[in-house]
């Protein structure tokens, strides 16, 4: 099993599919049972033994930060963007923190409102077992549709025998939703573009 010390946390985002409730609090700020989404991420990946977070920031940083100033499990590292970044850009900005070099372990990428449920096996621990390195850029997530919480729409992949992902065209729903958390090399990145970009070009390549 691979056992990555480090995550990247996306909690930049304007939320504005939850307003009125982000409105004045960034989305990974909401509480969920009792505690705001993001501890709860930030709670599972200290039980794994994560040791660094990289969170990033954008709307209502100022709050966000305050939040986290306390936090020593894992240790935070807060990487504030006054432009946002989008979710490759972002973990690409801050890939000097999370795998300075290239034969550097991956690492944990997730967006900060993700929630699960884990059953005897952590979710985490099985990402991190199935974990390949001579043969995967990345290692996503699925839910399936049934099992899907808040989620709507016609899926985002395919899933081969084999575990390859092909991910939905227009005209093909799928039966899995991308769960929100990932296992990531830094080659993944390899050739990216500067700037705001989304992941999912990279996802697409990786795939071919």
């Amino acid at each position: 099993m691979t056992r990555p010390e480090r995550a990247m946390l996306l909690a930049a985002g304007l939320g504005t599919r939850m307003r009125p409730l982000t409105e004045k609090l960034p989305k990974p700020m909401l509480p969920v049972a009792g505690q705001p989404l993001i501890d709860h991420a930030l709670d599972r990946l200290a039980e794994f033994c994560v040791a660094r977070a990289v969170v990033n920031s954008h709307y209502f940083a100022e709050r966000l930060a305050a939040h986290l100033a306390g936090r020593t499990r894992p240790r935070i590292a807060l990487v504030h963007e006054p432009v946002l970044l989008g979710t490759g850009g972002g973990v690409a900005n801050a890939l000097p923190d999370l795998a300075p070099d290239p034969d550097a372990p991956p690492f944990f990428f997730a967006n900060a409102d993700a929630l699960w449920r884990d059953g005897p096996l952590p979710m985490l621990s099985r990402l991190a077992g199935a974990w390949q390195d001579d043969a995967m850029d990345a290692l996503l997530l699925l839910v399936p549709k049934a099992a899907a919480v808040g989620m709507q729409g016609a899926g985002d992949f395919h899933r081969d025998s084999d575990g390859r992902l092909r991910r939905r065209r227009d005209d093909d729903p799928a039966p899995y939703f991308y769960g929100g958390v990932q296992l990531v090399h830094r080659r993944l990145f390899d050739g990216a573009v500067e700037g705001a970009f989304s992941v999912v070009p990279l996802w697409d390549r990786a795939a071919e």
